[in-house]
């Protein structure tokens, strides 16, 4: 049986399974955050609260960890600065960008943005040098095309709404939500998520790398955490004045914030720097196309957004782009594993018609 056709639970099925449940999980704690915003929290206010509990809850496991006698790496003043990068881009810049974004358009938007995550994330990869690019390669060549149609569609998707085909009447939020989605900026908003979610592409490849310089995943997610709590707290002053979107009311917001602190800080985090260790950065964003298909019906139901064509037409094409670049992923990675049993093969073979020979020589030596 040749390496292609094994499967691996640890490897293969479990990184599956987890992103699948990630991904679900991330548009309904979406779907909440949103509605919680639509009933008046400020999005960086949501931002700061969900991580500064996220980051408290984190801190007794992380000293638990510390005072095992466990071998790990240093912990020199060089990775710290690296989860201080981390910290900056993949929770600070990356989520107050998201979160305001989606204050202004809605989570289907910010999930078609997230779609252009496995062409980007190819191309930042190709640039450091951890994904390689061949125009003679039919593989590559799916890669960059998917990327161009990916972009393609999320351009349509921002800039086109077109008639409304679908309603419904809100079941979450303010009796307000209708005229506050209304009156939002439609196209800032999409182009506020996509400047996020650049930054996240970067953020997931440099978290790569990390974890392969410092296999340590509980003290990479603590200080991620803190130093981007950290730094909200340092902008938050600047960016939202608004006292009243610090009041955290009971019902919605602070069912927002709990999830957010228990689930997007601690599970979100874990599970996807654990993913991005077993397979790699380009593995993580191929599961974006779910998250479309699930804000959208949650949209539509709980916070009563308005479906338009424009949003049905640019997300096919999103996706279509994005599974031209996991087809493209796919063979290379077939094609990979091909060679190197056959590389295999010849070495075994080459070994074995060797053997005879060197006995032949010893013999006549004799």
């Amino acid at each position: 049986m040749g390496r292609a056709d094994t499967w691996s639970w640890m490897d293969d099925v479990l990184p599956f399974v987890a992103m699948f449940t990630l991904t679900c999980l991330d548009m309904t704690v979406l779907t909440i955050v949103k509605a919680a915003m639509n009933d008046g929290m400020g999005s960086l206010a949501y931002v700061v609260y969900h991580n500064a509990l996220g980051t408290l809850i984190l801190l007794p496991f992380f000293i638990v960890h510390i005072l095992k006698k466990v071998d790990r790496p240093p912990l020199t003043l060089r990775i710290l600065f690296r989860f201080f990068i981390l910290g900056l881009l993949g929770l600070c810049l990356f989520e107050v960008l998201v979160y305001i974004g989606v204050n202004y358009s809605s989570p289907t938007m910010a999930s078609a943005i997230f779609n252009l995550s496995p062409g980007v994330t190819f191309l930042i990869a190709v640039f450091f040098r951890i994904e390689k690019i061949d125009i003679r390669s039919s593989s590559s060549v799916a890669k960059l095309l998917g990327t161009m149609v990916a972009i393609s569609g999320a351009m349509v998707f921002t800039f086109y709404q077109g008639p409304r085909i679908f309603h419904t009447t809100p079941s979450l939020g303010s009796p307000d939500q209708l005229l506050s989605l209304h009156q939002s900026n439609w196209i800032f908003g999409g182009l506020v998520v996509m400047v996020g979610g650049a930054f996240s592409c970067i953020w997931s490849v440099l978290q790569t790398t990390t974890m392969r310089e410092y296999p340590d995943q509980q003290t990479i997610v603590f200080f991620y955490c803190l130093f981007g709590t950290i730094q909200c707290m340092v902008i938050s002053p600047f960016i939202e004045r608004d006292q009243n979107a610090w009041v955290l009311k009971p019902g919605t917001g602070m069912t927002a914030v709990i999830l957010g602190g228990v689930y997007s800080t601690i599970g979100h985090n874990s599970v996807l720097t654990w993913c991005l260790g077993k397979k790699g950065p380009v593995f993580v964003s191929l599961f974006s196309p779910l998250s479309i298909l699930i804000s959208m019906i949650a949209g539509v139901t709980f916070l009563g957004d308005p479906l338009h064509l424009g949003s049905v037409i640019g997300a096919t094409i999103v996706v279509s782009g994005v599974y031209t670049v996991i087809w493209g992923q796919t063979k290379e990675k077939t094609k990979l594993l091909v060679v190197t049993d056959e590389d295999l093969s010849v070495s075994r073979s080459s070994s074995n018609q060797t053997a005879p020979l060197l006995s032949s020589i010893n013999e006549l030596e004799c």
